[in-house]
C-alpha cells in the first residue's frame, strides 16, 4: 500500500507540474525519487500481451512480463530469458525448451511447461476455454505451431508444420510474452485490465485517461529493479507532453516532436535516438491506373524529394529508405542498395515513355498512427513533388482507425497510392505480410496495392524456411534488389525513434526494438 500510495502522489506532483511551470515563479514541478513518470502518447488498449498490436501498449508490456526469450540489450538478436537453452531439430520443426526454475507469477503462482503451453493453446486453439478472451491479431506469428507438449514440468516442446525460421524473433515478440493462467481463469475477458506476468514490475492499478501504474518486483529472477514505481501517463496531444517534459511533470517522454527538440538542449535534459526497423513507404497501386506500369512506380521514387522530407518535415529525425528492408536488420540488409536519387527530370522521362503525363491519381493520407511520423506535412510535401513533374495528385485524409479500413482492404477500385509505415521485429514480416501474391488483401494480407513477382514470393518462402542464418541473408538481399527495382512502393523513410529524459533519470537507452525497458532506470 505505501508504494501505490506513493505512485498517486507521483500523479499529483505530476499533473500540477503545468500550473507551477506557469506560476509567476516559474518553479519546477519535482516528481518523486524513484518513481518515473512516462509520458505515453495515447491510453492503452489492455494489458494482455495477445490481444495488442500497438508500440504505444508493448512499452509497458515487457516490463511486467517475460517471453521463453527476449533481445539482447542493444540488438535484435534472441538471448534466454524465462528459458534457460533450446534445441533445434535438424529438419528445423521441433524446439525443445529447457525452462527457468523458480519463476513466478506476479499472483503468486508457479511458472512451469504447463503455463507455457497454456498460453500458446489460448491463443491458437479456438476451442479453448479461455481463446474468447482475445482478439489475437497477431496469433499469425505463431500460425505454424501446429502442437506445444509438456515434456515435464521444465521442459516444453514446440513442433512446427514446416521450418519456420522467424520462430524464435517471434517469440521475442510482445505476442510471445507469457502470461499467468491463473490470472486468466480468474478475471477472463478482464484479464487486460488485471495483468499478471513474471517481469520486473508489477501491475498496480490502471485509471483510464489518466494513468496506469507498475511497482518494483523485488523477486525478480533478474535481479529486482532500481525504481519503486513506473507511472506511464496517457498525453496524446505532443505539444502538451512536450510542455509537461519542459515543467518538470513528467521525467520522461516518448516520440518527441522533431520541431520540439530543439527544446531540450543543455544539461536539464537528455535527448536519446536509435534507429529501429522501421520503414515509411508509400503504397502504389500496381493492379490498375498509372502505377500498374513499373516505369511510372520508379517516376515517382526519383519525383520525390525524399531528402527534403527527412530533413525539412522530419527535421532529421529519420534516415532515407533505400527499399523495403530496413538498415537495423544489419545481418539481412543489403548495404549495397542506394536510394532512388532524387531526379525530377528522369522522373518526367519515364513519364512520358510510359504515356501518362498528367495523370490524376487519388493519395490516401492519414492524420496520424503507429509510427506515422508527420504524416499530413509528408503528404502534402509528396503531393507538390508529384505535381511539379505533371502529375496531378488528390489527397483524402482519414483518421486512423478509418485510414487502415479504407487501405487495409486493398486500393483497388478506391486509390492510386497510400500513405503506410510497419515497425517489425523481423527482416521476413514486412515482406511476406506485405510484398507476396498470396498476401494480396482478398487472401488475408496486407499487399494492398497487389504487387506479384514469383520470383520475389520464392525467395521469401526460401528464407522463412531456411534454418541457416547467412543463407536467410543472402536470399533476403536479392529479394530487396527486385523489389527496389519494380518499385511496388515509394521508399521514403527509416525513423529514428527519439526519447527525452530529465537530469534525474540515468541508465536508461532507447531499444532497437522500440519498447521501453525500465528494469536498470535509476532515478533521484
Amino acid at each position: 500500500m505505501k508504494l501505490l500510495k506513493l505512485s498517486r502522489r507521483a500523479m499529483l506532483a505530476a499533473g500540477a507540474a503545468m500550473a507551477l511551470a506557469l506560476s509567476p515563479l516559474g518553479v519546477q514541478a519535482q516528481t518523486p525519487e524513484d518513481v518515473l513518470i512516462v509520458g505515453q502518447i495515447a491510453e492503452p488498449k489492455a494489458l494482455d500481451p495477445a490481444a495488442v498490436t500497438a508500440v504505444n501498449d508493448f512499452r509497458i508490456l515487457m516490463n511486467v512480463y517475460d517471453g521463453l526469450v527476449r533481445y539482447k540489450d542493444g540488438t535484435l538478436e534472441v538471448e534466454p530469458s524465462l528459458a534457460t537453452s533450446w534445441d533445434i531439430s535438424e529438419d528445423g520443426t521441433v524446439y525443445t525448451f529447457t525452462l527457468r526454475d523458480g519463476v513466478s507469477f506476479h499472483d503468486g503462482s508457479a511458472f512451469n511447461a504447463e503455463a507455457v503451453k497454456f498460453n500458446f493453446d489460448r491463443m491458437l486453439d479456438e476451442n479453448h476455454p479461455y481463446h474468447n478472451t482475445g482478439p489475437f491479431p497477431l496469433s499469425f506469428f505463431f500460425s505454424a505451431i501446429e502442437n506445444v507438449e509438456v515434456v515435464d514440468a521444465m521442459t516444453v516442446r514446440f513442433t512446427l508444420n514446416a521450418p519456420y525460421a522467424p520462430f524464435l524473433s517471434n517469440l521475442a515478440y510482445p505476442t510471445g510474452l507469457i502470461v499467468s493462467p491463473t490470472a486468466v481463469q480468474q478475471h477472463g475477458a478482464e484479464f487486460g485490465r488485471n495483468p499478471s506476468g513474471t517481469g520486473a514490475f508489477k501491475f498496480a492499478e490502471w485509471r483510464s485517461n489518466e494513468a496506469v501504474v507498475i511497482e518494483a518486483n523485488a523477486k525478480y529472477w533478474d535481479g529486482a529493479p532500481e525504481l519503486q514505481a513506473v507511472v506511464f501517463r496517457p498525453i496524446t496531444d505532443a505539444n502538451t507532453r512536450t510542455a509537461e517534459m519542459l515543467a518538470g511533470g513528467i521525467d520522461l517522454m516518448v516520440e518527441v516532436p522533431p520541431v520540439a527538440l530543439s527544446e531540450f538542449q543543455g544539461d536539464t535534459y537528455t535527448i536519446h535516438e536509435q534507429a529501429g526497423p522501421h520503414v515509411w513507404f508509400l503504397i502504389l497501386n500496381a493492379k490498375e491506373g498509372p502505377f500498374a506500369d513499373k516505369r511510372v512506380r520508379q517516376a515517382a521514387n526519383y519525383a520525390i524529394n525524399k531528402e527534403a522530407i527527412v530533413n525539412d518535415v522530419l527535421e532529421g529525425t529519420a534516415a532515407v529508405a533505400a527499399g523495403p528492408t530496413p538498415p537495423a536488420f544489419a545481418w539481412a540488409y543489403n548495404e549495397s542498395l542506394e536510394p532512388y536519387p532524387y531526379d525530377p527530370d528522369k522522373a518526367r522521362a519515364l513519364l512520358a515513355e510510359a504515356g501518362v503525363e498528367g495523370a490524376e491519381l487519388t493519395f490516401y493520407v492519414t492524420e496520424g498512427g503507429s509510427g506515422m511520423l508527420d504524416p499530413v506535412a509528408m503528404g502534402t510535401a509528396i503531393q507538390a513533388d508529384l505535381q511539379a513533374v505533371g502529375l496531378t495528385v488528390n489527397i483524402e485524409t482519414y483518421e486512423w482507425n478509418t485510414f487502415l479500413g479504407e487501405v487495409n482492404p486493398g486500393l483497388e477500385g478506391k486509390a492510386d497510392m497510400a500513405e503506410m509505415a510497419w515497425m517489425t521485429n523481423d527482416p521476413d514480416t514486412l515482406p511476406f505480410l506485405a510484398l507476396r501474391t498470396a498476401a494480396w488483401p482478398d487472401q488475408g494480407g496486407f499487399n494492398s496495392g497487389y504487387y506479384s513477382n514469383p520470383k520475389v514470393d520464392e525467395l521469401l518462402e526460401a528464407a522463412r524456411a531456411a534454418t541457416d542464418q547467412a543463407e536467410r541473408a543472402r536470399l533476403y538481399k536479392e529479394m530487396q534488389v527486385i523489389v527496389q527495382e519494380d518499385a511496388p512502393w515509394v521508399f521514403v523513410a527509416n525513423w529514428k525513434q527519439n526519447a527525452v529524459t530529465s537530469d534525474r533519470v540515468n541508465n536508461f537507452s532507447l531499444q532497437p526494438s522500440f519498447f521501453l525497458l525500465l528494469g536498470d532506470v535509476v532515478k533521484n
